[in-house]
């Protein structure tokens, strides 16, 4: 099958671009224009081509995209400028981008210069820097030729790239990119602009109501506005003052626990936190306000990156977090299945934890989820020391955060905010034996930790080693954990620090945005990255399965939605439940299960 590589240049200007606006409200507006592109068949030539919208459109046509791969770095910006401006749409979809988050995280860098200097490929031109402000009407010949060398060049370096970084990268791992580009480039989802409309409204009335409550002094009081956050039942975030070595609240607009607060459930707290930072809308009002501007242009696309954390998990893009709408959410009502189609999503059921009991060939644990027994209840069972069938619905509760919560090696304090973050208080010394209750039923678990920190030495001294159930995980030194679909979750520059209490600890770095972070690691933090990372495969796995009956339109964590034709809904929930249990051929004992809903609405299923 062909490869046709391709590379659109665009009108831009400094109140009009991409970090001004969303890819999305930048390609539908009246002002998107292209100015030229340039396309390379295989290891051909690359083409040049800069006309008016007929002429490129007839351009285009000439190429056989329905029987080809098309290739490009960032491929959900070119493939929808192909499909939404120009109505043409390749056999599938491969991108350098996506590839690079696979290969490298965030250590190179996702640009096309970074990378192609990174595998020695040449240098990426500026002359875009050039076409800042300039219609295709405004360019000279003579700049236009130089414009078009430049996305030539563009071109081949992406080819090139390509031909560096899919050497060994695995196949299924280059369909789910396709399914993730295509879910952006070729909408099908609708919304319902007049429930998005009314919801704003409400939003912002309601926010109105709950502010005229509390006065400034309350908003700025930090012990007034930690009771404030009780009072809704949320803890108030905390951490140690820099200055007085004591601990002290984290309400600072550079704390993360306190911005993460910003898309709490409850908008009632997004508003109160929006207003001690002084910001003016809140979370849902902004998200809302682009579904009304998106709905009003047309419909939607899913904006997905793959690979986005490093355990492979797919993140929100385009300033449009899909991956974190609330349960009961009215936005998610507003998303509609095309008319004669239902919207089928389907949850795996605790994956991550029964990833854990496999892994860890804790067996006991393993068998009980296989068998669909409730293992909250035997979890409190024998935390409480009654018979499963006397359990109440309190101590199951305690039984379910223990069970998915404990897992990865958490504390007795940590456990009891949590706990109190549910609504749940118990003393420390209750939280404590908890803990040690669960860690005295799944003593495989606790081993698997011990092993993962062995393992994290065997990546700092650069050796081989194994980890889990079978050795299915290989640790290749510096190279980090071998995966079973072939890539590796990385601890980049890991390290031996000395930590604030003269102990010490393994950290490795991570980059948000220009920032060199360091992280600290250890064994239960590296069985928690392992068990996302492995549910994720399992999750990539099974919407493949999926896509090749039905139209997979978004994944959300550990869910897959897809929408079906009105008249199969029954049939096609019992193939989507077929496909969610079916287990990967590198864990056959693995206890799978998923819970399927459907409906008209996203908020349906």
């Amino acid at each position: 099958m062909n490869i046709i590589t391709i590379d659109f240049e665009t009108f831009y200007s400094r109140e009009f671009s991409l970090t001004k606006v969303t890819t999305e409200e930048y390609i539908r507006s009246p002002q998107f224009e292209t100015i030229g592109v340039a396309v390379q068949v295989n290891d051909g030539e690359p083409e040049w081509f800069s006309g008016d919208g007929e002429a490129m459109h007839q351009f285009l046509k000439k190429f056989d995209w329905g029987n080809s791969l098309a290739l490009a770095h960032n491929a959900p910006f070119d493939g929808a400028i192909l499909n939404w401006v120009y109505g043409l749409s390749p056999k599938g979809w491969l991108d350098t981008l996506s590839m690079g988050r696979a290969l490298h995280g965030t250590q190179v860098g996702g640009s096309l210069k970074v990378l192609a200097n990174f595998y020695g490929l040449g240098e990426k031109g500026t002359e875009v820097e050039n076409a800042l402000g300039l219609r295709r009407a405004d360019f000279s010949p003579e700049q236009l030729a130089r414009y078009g060398e430049y996305c030539k060049n563009d071109v081949a370096l992406t080819w090139e790239l390509f031909g560096q970084m899919s050497k060994g990268f695995p196949q299924v791992e280059l369909r789910l990119i396709d399914l993730t580009v295509r879910m952006f480039t070729e909408p099908v989802l609708q919304l319902d602009r007049d429930l998005l409309v009314k919801h704003l409204l409400t939003e912002k009335q309601r926010k109105d109501e709950l502010l005229e409550n509390f006065s400034k002094e309350d908003l700025m009081s930090n012990e007034k506005f930690s009771g404030i956050l009780i009072a809704f039942g949320v803890t108030p975030p905390t951490k140690i003052s820099p200055t007085t070595g004591k601990e002290t609240f984290a309400f600072a607009k550079t704390d993360e626990a306190f911005k993460a607060l910003l898309e709490h459930e409850n908008p009632r707290v997004q508003a109160l936190v929006a207003a001690r930072l002084g910001t003016k809308s809140t979370i849902e009002e902004t998200r809302t306000e682009r579904f009304i501007g998106i709905a009003n242009r047309g419909s939607l696309p899913v904006p997905l990156r793959y690979y986005a954390a490093h355990t492979g998990r797919w993140g929100g893009d385009d300033k449009l977090n899909l991956q974190n709408l609330q349960r009961n959410s009215p936005l998610k009502k507003a998303i509609l299945a095309p008319d004669g189609y239902m919207m089928i999503d389907s949850d795996s059921s605790q994956i991550e934890a029964r990833t854990l009991a496999w892994l860890a060939g804790q067996d006991d644990l393993v068998e009980a989820f296989d068998r669909g027994e409730d293992v909250y209840k035997i979890m409190a069972s024998a935390i409480y020391g009654k018979p499963v069938k006397e359990i109440s619905k309190d101590e199951r509760f305690v039984g379910k955060t223990t069970i998915l919560g404990a897992g990865y090696g958490m504390g007795a304090a940590k456990f009891q905010a949590q706990l109190k973050n549910f609504g749940v208080a118990v003393e420390l010394d209750e939280a404590k034996r908890i803990i040690d209750t669960y860690r005295a039923t799944y003593p495989k678990i606790t081993e698997l930790w011990k092993s993962a920190a062995t393992a994290l030495k065997a990546v700092l001294q650069n050796q081989q080693t194994t980890l889990g159930r079978g050795g299915i995980l290989k640790i290749e030194g510096s190279e980090g954990v071998l995966l079973p679909n072939g890539l590796y979750l990385r601890y980049p520059n890991l390290r031996l620090v000395e930590n604030e209490e003269g102990k010490s600890e393994l950290v490795y770095d991570t980059k948000k945005g220009k920032a060199i972070i360091p992280n600290r690691i250890y064994g239960g933090k590296v069985i928690e990255n392992v068990c996302q990372a492995l549910a994720r495969i399992v999750i990539g796995e099974q919407m493949l399965m999926v896509a090749k009956k039905y139209r997979v339109v978004m994944t959300v964590h550990d869910a897959i939605a897809c929408i079906v034709p009105t008249e199969q809904v029954q049939n096609a929930v019992e193939y989507v439940e077929l496909c969610m249990r079916t287990r990967p051929n590198w864990g056959m004992e693995l206890p799978l299960n998923c819970e399927a809903g459907y409906g008209p609405s996203y908020g349906d299923c």
